[in-house]
């Protein structure tokens, strides 16, 4: 069952007072922060702002620049936004659905079991005339109770096994994959034995997913089938969660390297490859 849903059907979901809506959280996202000024410039009318380094992420650290959430703190944040045990819940982010992925990905690792993503996010939401507003957003507090690991979790040996015995896949540019340039970790380069497919590679110009006949053709090119055994990671955890989606599209659950590169090198005896 596809985990997207288009903007027209969303917006027959909120008019239809017949039946509960789902809640909507926006999650715009920038590795700068801007977050809130992003959603204080244009949000959708009744969606909460829920911030993902703050809520979706635990702690820079050891265990990577977007590690799993505390699961107090994402329990209160998810509260906060007005979200129930029983609720359907979509989430967007701008265009991409990269920060939306990871929402996706995080609140079914919670044990939340209806999460949709706005394909498209924000930006389809405009183009298909649907209201935009900046008035601020106060949800009656939700109740949900957070049962985190209902989603496999890769840690760094998990991913040399991935690699080993199935498909690695990386979803970073190609030029940081290969390790000629890395702007934002301290070294540059792969872990050895995974394959590269760039978040650019799925996307269509306007920023939805490519149709499954098309993810699956790449897939294939890097040696993913539906009876594959697929883990997904990139630098901090975040465009991982969006391959996984992605993957998810075509019928195959991915697990992802959350940690993913910012973690696999904070171990210097961790071997770095380069090249393709």
């Amino acid at each position: 069952m596809s985990a997207l849903v288009a903007p027209s059907s969303l917006q027959g979901e909120l008019a239809d007072h017949a039946r509960p809506g789902p809640v909507v959280l926006d999650v715009q996202f920038t590795v700068a922060g801007d977050g809130p000024d992003l959603y204080a410039a244009g949000h959708l009318p009744g969606a909460p702002f829920v911030d993902l380094d703050a809520v979706l992420a635990g702690e820079p650290g050891a265990e990577g620049r977007h590690p799993l959430p505390d699961p107090a703190v994402l329990q209160s944040g998810l509260r906060a936004a007005g979200v129930d045990d029983d609720s359907s819940v979509v989430v967007y982010d701008q265009a991409t659905s990269l920060a939306a992925a990871r929402a996706w990905w995080v609140l079914r690792w919670a044990g939340l079991t209806d999460v949709r993503v706005l394909d498209g996010g924000l930006a389809a939401w405009r183009a298909a005339g649907g209201e935009v507003t900046t008035d601020p957003v106060s949800p009656v507090p939700g109740g949900v109770h957070v049962d985190p690991d209902q989603l496999v979790v890769l840690d760094a040996d998990d991913a040399v096994a991935t690699a080993r015995l199935g498909v690695l896949v990386d979803a970073r540019a190609p030029e940081r994959f290969r390790g000629e340039t890395e702007p934002i970790d301290p070294v540059a380069g792969h872990v050895p034995g995974a394959v590269n497919v760039p978040m650019t590679d799925l996307l269509s110009d306007d920023g939805r997913l490519r149709p499954p006949a098309e993810l699956r053709a790449r897939f294939a090119e890097a040696g993913v089938d539906e009876l594959s055994v697929v883990g997904t990671y990139c630098g901090s955890g975040v465009t991982a969660a969006h391959t996984a989606l992605a993957l998810h599209e075509v019928g195959v659950e991915a697990d992802v390297y959350v940690g993913s590169w910012s973690e696999w090198i904070s171990d210097p005896d961790r071997p770095v490859a380069t090249g393709d």
